[in-house]
């Protein structure tokens, strides 16, 4: 039987009966920590700060050689920290992040991940354009996180 709380409770103070999509839903990391070490070790070239959505450090350690190798060695034991804040920063969408990441970082150039993502008509443009000659293969590892969040 219904009591006069369940009947009359806000409807604001759980409002995951708000949206119907089941990928809201998951329990997977958004940025598991492992694919992060993955990216590490070719993180002189700020690959896997650019994962956890650091896109201003992930061009120092570009152009600098992970700070002379030095920050990429303390990078190390500061991913699982990384991954933790990515977690609380980017929400869980139908796009994958991990899997858009593998994509953009290994087949970018053709736009593979822009085909994942569902924007096929940019997709084609990649694909003939060399990711826009290389400008928005660049573009894309600077906002990739930002685009899957939105999107």
């Amino acid at each position: 039987m219904a009591t006069y709380e369940s009947m009359h409770a806000d409807p604001y103070a759980n409002p995951s009966h708000f949206h119907n999509d089941p990928f809201l839903d998951r329990t997977e990391p958004t940025h598991p920590a492992l694919l992060g070490y993955l990216f590490w070790v070719i993180g002189f070239t700020g690959a896997h700060r650019f994962y956890f959505g650091k896109p201003l450090t992930g061009a120092l350690w570009f152009f600098t050689g992970g700070v002379f190798l030095i920050g990429w060695i303390i990078d190390f034991f500061f991913i699982p920290a990384m991954s933790e804040e990515a977690e609380r920063r980017y929400r869980p969408r139908a796009t994958d992040y991990s899997v858009a990441w593998v994509l953009l970082i290994f087949l970018g150039i053709f736009g593979v991940h822009r085909f994942y993502m569902g924007k096929i008509f940019t997709g084609v443009i990649y694909l003939l354009t060399g990711g826009l000659f290389g400008i928005g293969y660049i573009y894309d590892i600077c906002t990739l996180n930002e685009q899957i969040d939105a999107g």
